[in-house]
């Protein structure tokens, strides 16, 4: 048999690891375990013995052991190494053959038959821009965290623990890359001697613990996008992993937690790929839905299922694409758009990994992959007069100007960014700084986004909802229960809300649809408050299940304006001084806005750092605004006009300049 693999690639703090021996012939041997046989590319499937692969003399010279995944025809097969490889034996096998033990996400704490059930993500999507989200390529900075108790499982051995990791962050970025998505893991911490936060069969203290703990400890140490606690503590229930929903980037809770449950690491990575889901606010797929998966459950279904058997799911179903897309609109994952920093690869740096590293000029993959006109795969060279080859800001093999747009705006709280003309790629990502106002001052920028009361009850209760009045929030979220609340505390239990901070609490509104629109378990709450002029006012509210690791949506979110100038942070109603956005706003002269890096984003004809010079407007992180062609580039409104003062009149612009101006069932109760 002629295997032909692919090579597993991972960028990591300690290099990347590459399995890649293309076109070796395995000679095949009988064994009694059923699976599937894989001839070339076509496939027999058949209750057949499982396949022995032996080696023809020179094969495999790069490698002692191949483990790999292998997709084929909406089927999947699992390649590794026997128990003895010492003669480059390996077995590849039907992945529904893995030994496995069904279980559940945190979100399902009921029986793996009855899954909960979601409606369709779509009120998330209530902005008007309709940005096409996914046409930019994201990368996902990952840090995997493996507790004493995995560590220990894998005898201890460090060597083995980093190939385990390597291998499910291999699998992780594969499922993702159909979504425009690389997951790059830059990072382990493995716990060899004593776990860094409390981990126990409760999934959600643990998941609560190890999101605190890495807010304090792991983020101020090693800057990333999320990370994940890989453990072999068994969870109650059938959970085996948990994860808060839209949380991407943020430092609160862009995490999760996974049980190590298979022997093979693909059980593992399936989980951490569905966790990995909920971070960038994929619900689970239910029939409710109408989700449209190309494989079938029989062959493992997609990835959002709220239970995972075998086969593994190895895709992502329509509706994951959709929350993705809403998600994405909303402002989540503001941090993707950096390129990871590329370091000495574990093992060597090679040509043909997709990366490039030092020494290359370009590289677009392995020879037969290759479709970029402007580099030559073998050497991981330019082409000709080519000066680039990726990027953004490359087109035709040549630099776009300084200036050209890169990468509009897709929400109130986001900026764009240009070309720069040194490099072909476009900047880094920036928004406004945490705590601008946004949408006339109906809110305040937190993470790239705007919340508002009035986008939440409209999520939950369709067009037409509102929030309602204050006294609605103080008498409701000052019980302490499942329909008026500040949240659950470390103990889960669910916390009174002190009077400031009521409307951190459970969102009161009013309007809008009979019953919630969130989902077919979402319940009504209806709560008649007496007024001392006579009359009742009616709040309504919604107590949804989706999991003890998703926060509620019937929860006001994180960064939602509690009062002038206050914003909810941890279920407090704090001031948006802590963020010190007016001190960074003050150094922009009056010509610009703060973005999230501390520096002044500048309008068109002043320049960076501080917008007190004549200029070409943008920022130093964002690159200059367009220099010639059209007269506007952007109109959000981020600021009043009268912020300039008439007695500094704007100097003349340069030649060809265009200005900028930042713009930036139900239940009824009587209380």
């Amino acid at each position: 048999m002629l295997l032909k693999r692919s090579k597993l690639d991972i960028l990591s703090a300690f290099g990347r690891v590459r399995i890649s021996s293309v076109g070796n012939n395995l000679q095949m041997s009988n064994r009694s375990n059923h699976c599937c046989n894989i001839i070339g590319k076509h496939q027999e499937c058949v209750h057949e013995p499982a396949k022995r692969l032996h080696p023809a003399p020179s094969d495999l010279p790069d490698c002692e052991a191949a483990r790999g995944f292998i997709s084929l025809e909406g089927k999947s097969y699992v390649l590794e190494p026997s128990a003895d490889h010492s003669d480059g034996t390996h077995w590849i096998y039907a992945a529904e053959h893995l030994n496995f033990s069904p279980g559940t996400c945190g979100h399902d704490s009921f029986n793996i038959s009855h899954p909960i059930e979601y409606a369709d993500s779509s009120p998330f999507r209530t902005f008007s821009s309709r940005v096409k989200t996914i046409k930019y390529v994201r990368h996902t900075e990952e840090i995997s965290v493996f507790s004493v108790f995995r560590f220990q499982k894998q005898g201890k051995d460090m060597e083995k623990v980093k190939q385990r990791l390597a291998e499910i962050a291999n699998y992780v970025d594969k499922f993702y890359r159909a979504l425009n998505i690389r997951v790059a893991l830059v990072g382990l911490e493995v716990w060899s001697d004593v776990d860094k936060c409390p981990i126990t069969q409760d999934p959600f203290t643990t998941l609560h613990e190890f999101l605190d703990w890495r807010k304090v400890k792991l983020l101020p140490q090693k800057p990333h996008d999320n990370a994940q606690l890989i453990s072999g503590v068994y969870f109650q229930g059938t959970t085996i992993g948990m994860a808060p929903i839209m949380s991407m980037c943020t430092a609160e809770q862009s995490g999760g937690i996974v049980m190590d449950h298979s022997d093979n690491p693909l059980g593992a990575a399936v989980t951490l790929a569905h966790e990995l889901g909920h971070n960038f606010g994929m619900n689970h797929d239910t029939p409710e839905r109408g989700c449209g998966c190309r494989v079938t459950v029989d062959r493992g279904g997609c990835i959002m299922t709220p239970s995972t058997g075998y086969p593994f799911p190895t895709v992502f179903s329509s509706c994951s694409k959709k929350d993705l897309t809403a998600s994405f609109e909303k402002g989540v994952g503001m941090c993707l758009f950096n390129m990871p920093e590329v370091k000495v690869l574990y093992g060597g740096q090679k040509c043909g990994n997709g990366y490039v590293e030092e020494g290359e000029e370009c590289d677009c993959g392995e020879l037969e992959e290759c479709m970029n006109p402007c580099c030559n795969a073998t050497t991981c060279t330019l082409k000709g007069d080519a000066v680039c080859a990726h990027g953004q800001c490359c087109q035709d093999c040549q630099l776009k100007p300084a200036g050209t747009p890169c990468r509009e705006s897709s929400n109130s709280c986001d900026l764009p960014e240009f070309c720069t003309g040194s490099g072909p790629h476009c900047p880094s990502n920036v928004y406004l700084h945490d705590g601008h106002a946004c949408h006339n001052v109906d809110g305040y920028c937190y993470n790239g986004i705007c919340q508002t009361h009035e986008q939440q009850c409209i999520t939950l209760w369709g067009q037409g909802a509102k929030p309602a009045p204050g006294i609605c929030f103080q008498r409701v979220n000052s019980a302490g229960d499942p329909y008026g609340n500040c949240g659950k505390d470390s103990k889960g239990s669910f916390a009174k809300c002190e009077a400031r901070d009521a409307k951190c609490g459970k969102i009161q509104c009013q309007g809008g649809a009979n019953r919630p629109v969130i989902g077919t378990n979402a319940v009504s709450i209806e709560t008649n408050i007496p007024l001392q002029e006579g009359g009742r006012i009616l709040c309504r509210g919604t107590h949804v299940y989706l999991g003890d690791d998703m926060p509620d949506p019937g929860l006001v979110l994180t960064g939602t304006k509690c009062g002038d100038g206050m914003m909810c942070l941890n279920r407090q109603c704090q001031n948006v001084s802590v963020f010190g956005v007016h001190e960074c706003s003050a150094k922009c002269s009056g010509r610009g806005v703060c973005n999230n890096n501390k520096n002044c984003h500048c309008e068109a004809h002043w320049a960076p750092p501080f917008c007190d010079k004549a200029g070409f407007g943008g920022s130093v992180d964002s690159g200059p605004i367009r220099l010639a062609g059209e007269s506007t580039v952007a109109t959000r409104s981020t600021r009043k006009a009268s912020t300039t003062s008439p007695s500094r009149p704007a100097p003349p612009l340069p030649h060809g300049a265009t200005i900028f101006k930042v713009t930036t069932s139900t239940q009824t109760r009587e209380i």
